[in-house]
């Protein structure tokens, strides 16, 4: 495991170096980070690995995005996911895995109270609609890894929130 400074990414290129698959899960929220350091960190971080990845040698590059992410979108959120997306499908891996979930159900050591509540919601929901409106996060997990270990033909593959469902099965 390294340690970097992601306002000084450049200077960490050497931890990048000599791995043929990168998964990137990086994010934080607007309210945590305000919407500058959202977007900072939701894309520019995540971009700047991505070029450092595959600079490095980075075959396969794995990136959670969100389900809905669109470049055109009015929400900030969902903006920011489709404008990442864009640049990392740019920077020219041999296949790049872009996973949208829905909902990520996961156990948190801060509090989001309405994201606890919307969780709780969902996880009822899923009993009966099990790939509808979120996912756990080990299921992601779980398809990230698969979708490297069972690469497609694709330069990029975007799996929606069933696909992530029925491959984190595996």
């Amino acid at each position: 495991q390294a340690v970097v400074d992601f306002e000084r990414l450049g200077e960490h290129a050497a931890a990048f170096q000599g791995h043929d698959v990168g998964f990137c899960c990086l994010g934080t929220t607007r309210a945590k980070a305000g919407a500058d350091g959202f977007v900072r960190v939701d894309r520019d971080y995540v971009a700047q690995a991505a070029e450092l990845a595959r600079a490095g040698g980075c075959k396969h590059y794995v990136l959670q995005s969100s389900r809905g992410a669109n470049a055109q979108s009015r929400f900030l959120y969902l903006r920011v996911k489709g404008e990442v997306e864009n640049l990392v499908q740019a920077v020219g891996f041999d296949h790049c895995t872009i996973l949208r979930p829905a909902v990520l159900l996961c156990k948190r050591q801060e509090s989001r109270p309405m994201e606890w509540i919307a969780q709780q919601f969902l996880g009822a929901v899923a009993r009966v609609f099990p790939t509808a409106y979120s996912v756990p996060v080990e299921t992601v997990a779980r398809a990230m890894v698969a979708c490297v270990l069972q690469p497609g033909k694709e330069k990029v593959k975007v799996l929606e929130n069933g696909a992530i469902h029925e491959l984190g099965k595996a």
